[in-house]
C-alpha cells in the first residue's frame, strides 16, 4: 500500500488507487469533468491536473497510479494556471446560454468556473456549432454545449450495456452522437442526464419546467419495481416536478430506471379525486358519507366467507394491514396479493425473498435465471448482473431475451431445470465449480402452471450445487411489485389464490370484493360481485367498481414498503393528494367505524405500533434479513408449457405508468421495435 504526501499530509491508499483518490483520501477536493468513480478512466478533460515533484509537467491525477513516496501539490501557482487554461479551452466553444439552460444552478461547469477560473478569455474566432441529435423521448440534446468528457458514452457501454453512443470526427470536429441517428434505446437512458457535467444532455420532459432553487426536495423510495430504489422527489407547490436518484450502495447505487424517473407526470393524470357510486350502471360523484352508506347497506346480511379482498402492486404496508384487519373483523380471511398467480406461499420467508441481497450479486460467480427478464423487471439490478459476467457465467431458462450481456440459453420449459438437477450440460459443471452460485426465479416461473413444482426444482438445484451455505444464500425470487414482500409477510395469501377469488365472484359465492388498487387482473370476472375499489388512478380496477374510494399515490402519503430483499423502507409524504383523496389506511379506519367494527388505532403511529407487534419484521428498518433455509415448493410432474416472462412492456406496468404521457411515448418509440431487440449483448 503506497504512502503519498499530499499538500503536506501523509496518506496511505490501496494498491491500484489513483493520485486523485489519494488526494480525496487526504481531504483535498480535485475538480473533474470526465472522471467518475463508476466508469472507466478516460483522462479527457485534464481538469484534475496536479503538480508532482520531479515530474516535468502537470499530471492528470485521475489517470496516474499512486506510487510510493510521491509528493503532490494541488494548490500551487502552476496548478492554478493549468486549471485556468483548461477552463479557458473548455469554454472556447461553450455557448453562453446559462439563463435558458436546464442545467443552470446544478452545472458542474458553472461551479468549477466560479472556483477555479481566471478572468481572461483570449479566443476571438468563430465558435463551433453542432447540430441537435435525437436521443429519444427522454434525453434532450444541445450538443454545442458538449465538452467531450465521454461520460455518457462510457455509461451506455459499461453500465447500461447498450453501446448506442459514441464519438465521430476528430479534434475540433468531434461530436458525441448515436450510431446511425437512432435513439438511445435503454431503460436506463435518463442516467446520462445526471452524469453530464454541463447542459449538453438534459431531461426532455422536464425542460423549462422549473429551476432547482424553486423546488422542495424530499428523500423517499421508488415503487415502480420491487427494488425500492432510493430517490429524491422534487416538488413545487402540490406537484412533483421530477425524480432524481439518491446514493444507496446496498440497493441502487446511484442509478434509477427511466420509469422511476419519468413516470412522474402520471401522478397528474387520470386521478380519482372524490368518491363515486354506480347508479343505473353509471358512476356518479358522491360524498364520503353516501359512499360509506352504500357499502354499509350492501354488507348487511353478507357472511364473512362471501367477502374477499384483493391487494394491488403499489400498496403500502399500512393500507394492507388496515384492510386485513377490516376483513378479519367482518369474518373474512380471503385476501390475496398475488395478482400474477404466483405459487409461493407465506409459510417460509426464505422461499419468497431475494436472499442474496441486491449488493450480494457483486459476490456471486455464477447465476441461473428462470422465467425472468431483469432488464425489464428490475433494470438497476440488471446492472449488477451485467457486472457478474466478468466473474462467471449466466444461464437462462425461459424466453430468450436480450439482457445486454452474454447468456447461455438452456431452454424455455422446466425440463431444462430437471436436466440441470440431473447434472447434465456445460452449465451444470460451471455451477458445480462456482464458489458462490445463485439462482433467480422471476414471476414468469412462479406464476407458471407448474409454479409450485418449479419452486421445488429450484430449491433442489440450490441444494445440489451448494447455493445455500454458511454466509451465503443464493436462492432468490425477483418480484416486480413493491407491495409483494410486505403483503406476504402479513400472510395476505388466500388458499384459493386470486384466481379462486375471481372464480368465486363469477359463481356468486363471493358477493363483496374489496379491491385495494389491484389493476393487473381480469376485472370482467368481478361483474357479478359488489366491488369496492380503493386507489389513486382510474385504471382497470374501476371498470367493475360499484363504489370508488379515492386513495392517494405513493408521493402523497407516509408509507412503509418492503423491497424484494425484505428490507423495510419508510417513505415520507412529499405533497398532498388531489381533491378529497385520502391516505388509504385512514379511509379503511373511517369505514370500519361506520360498519361497527372499529379498527384498534386512531393515528399512524398507533397503526405502526400494532403492525410491528403483529409482524415484528416491519420494525427492522433498512436492515437486510437473514432467513434460515427451509423446505418449500411441491414435488410434481412438469409439463411442456413454455415459461413466459411477466412483463411485456416495461413502460406500462402499473396505473401511474399507464397514466403517464411520457411513458406512453416511450412505449410507442421502443417496445416492440427493433431498437430494444437489436441492442448489443455487450
Amino acid at each position: 500500500m503506497p504512502t503519498l504526501n499530499v499538500d503536506g499530509i501523509e496518506v496511505e491508499v490501496e494498491n491500484g488507487a489513483t493520485v486523485l483518490q489519494a488526494c480525496e483520501a487526504a481531504g483535498v477536493e480535485i475538480p473533474r469533468f470526465c472522471y467518475h468513480e463508476r466508469l472507466s478512466i478516460s483522462g479527457n478533460c485534464r481538469m484534475c491536473l496536479v503538480e508532482m515533484e520531479k515530474a516535468p509537467k502537470l499530471i492528470a491525477s485521475c489517470a496516474m497510479p499512486a506510487g510510493e513516496g510521491m509528493v503532490i501539490h494541488t494548490n500551487s501557482d502552476k496548478v492554478k494556471r493549468g486549471r485556468e487554461g483548461v477552463l479557458e479551452f473548455t469554454l472556447i466553444n461553450h455557448p453562453l446560454d446559462c439563463p435558458v439552460c436546464d442545467q443552470g444552478g446544478e452545472c458542474d461547469l458553472q461551479d468549477q468556473y466560479l472556483y477555479y477560473s481566471g478572468d481572461d478569455a483570449r479566443y476571438n474566432e468563430k465558435r463551433r456549432l453542432v447540430s441537435k441529435d435525437d436521443f429519444g423521448p427522454l434525453v434532450k440534446t444541445t450538443m454545442t454545449r458538449c465538452i467531450h468528457c465521454t461520460r455518457c458514452v462510457r455509461f451506455s457501454e459499461e453500465i447500461a450495456g447498450v453501446p448506442a453512443l459514441g464519438g465521430i470526427g476528430r479534434g475540433d470536429h468531434m461530436e458525441i452522437t448515436t450510431y446511425q441517428e437512432q435513439p438511445f434505446a435503454s431503460e436506463l437512458s435518463g442516467n446520462v442526464v445526471d452524469l453530464c457535467p454541463v447542459g449538453a444532455l438534459t431531461n426532455k420532459p422536464y425542460a423549462f419546467s422549473a429551476r432547482p432553487w424553486e423546488l422542495k426536495s424530499t428523500e423517499t423510495f421508488d415503487i415502480h419495481d420491487a427494488m425500492g430504489s432510493s430517490i429524491r422527489a422534487d416538488a413545487r407547490g402540490r406537484e412533483v416536478m421530477r425524480i432524481l436518484p439518491r446514493l444507496n450502495e446496498d440497493v441502487n447505487e446511484e442509478w434509477i430506471s427511466d420509469k422511476t424517473r419519468q413516470a412522474v407526470d402520471g401522478l397528474k393524470y387520470n386521478r380519482i379525486d372524490r368518491p363515486y357510486i354506480r347508479k343505473a350502471g353509471k358512476l356518479q360523484a358522491a360524498s364520503w358519507d353516501e359512499a360509506f352508506s352504500v357499502i354499509a347497506t350492501k354488507l348487511k346480511g353478507v357472511k364473512g366467507n362471501e367477502i374477499a379482498g384483493l391487494v394491488g402492486d403499489l400498496c403500502d404496508a399500512e393500507s394492507m394491514y388496515a384492510l386485513k384487519g377490516l376483513l378479519n373483523s367482518l369474518g373474512s380471511k380471503a385476501i390475496d396479493c398475488r395478482q400474477d398467480g404466483a405459487h409461493y406461499g407465506g409459510k417460509n420467508r426464505v422461499g419468497y425473498l431475494f436472499n442474496t441481497g441486491i449488493a450480494g450479486i457483486d459476490e456471486a460467480d455464477a447465476c441461473l435465471l428462470v422465467g425472468t427478464n431483469p432488464r425489464k423487471e428490475a433494470p438497476v439490478l440488471n446492472i449488477r448482473l451485467r457486472a457478474l459476467t466478468k466473474r462467471g457465467p449466466i444461464a437462462a431458462v425461459g424466453e430468450n431475451e436480450n439482457l445486454t450481456y452474454p447468456v447461455e440459453y438452456l431452454g424455455n420449459t422446466a425440463k431444462a431445470l430437471e436436466e440441470l438437477l440431473a447434472g447434465k450440460g456445460v452449465f451444470a459443471k460451471a455451477l458445480k465449480s462456482a464458489k458462490k452460485p445463485m439462482i433467480i426465479l422471476g414471476s414468469g416461473a412462479v406464476s407458471h402452471v407448474d409454479g409450485a413444482a418449479i419452486l421445488k426444482l429450484a430449491h433442489d438445484i440450490a441444494d445440489k450445487y451448494g447455493m445455500v451455505k454458511k454466509g451465503w444464500n443464493g436462492f432468490n425470487i425477483l418480484h416486480h411489485a413493491i407491495s409483494r414482500v410486505g403483503a406476504m409477510d402479513m400472510g395476505l395469501v388466500a388458499k384459493s389464490g386470486v384466481d379462486g377469488i375471481l372464480d368465486g365472484a363469477v359463481s356468486g359465492n363471493i358477493k363483496v370484493v374489496f379491491n385495494l388498487g389491484a389493476d393487473e387482473i381480469d376485472t370482467a370476472r368481478l361483474k357479478k360481485a359488489f366491488v369496492i375499489y380503493q386507489g389513486s388512478h382510474g385504471d382497470e380496477g374501476v371498470k367493475q367498481a360499484d363504489v370508488i374510494l379515492p386513495g392517494v399515490a405513493y408521493t402523497e402519503k407516509s408509507g412503509t414498503y418492503v423491497n424484494l430483499e425484505g428490507r423495510v423502507q419508510k417513505a415520507p409524504r412529499v405533497i398532498f393528494g388531489p381533491g378529497e383523496a385520502r391516505e388509504d389506511w385512514t379511509i379503511l379506519r373511517a369505514l370500519s367505524e361506520r360498519l361497527g367494527h372499529t379498527l384498534p388505532f386512531d393515528n399512524l403511529a398507533e397503526l405502526r405500533d400494532k403492525m410491528i407487534a403483529d409482524f415484528p419484521s416491519f420494525g427492522l428498518v433498512d436492515q437486510l434479513p437473514s432467513e434460515a433455509w427451509a423446505e418449500f415448493g411441491v414435488q410434481g410432474k412438469i409439463s411442456d408449457k413454455p415459461i413466459m416472462n411477466a412483463i411485456a412492456d416495461f413502460y406500462q406496468t402499473n396505473p401511474i405508468a399507464r397514466s403517464s404521457k411520457v411513458m406512453a411515448e416511450c412505449s410507442n418509440a421502443y417496445e416492440g421495435t427493433k431498437f430494444m431487440a437489436e441492442a448489443s449483448h455487450g
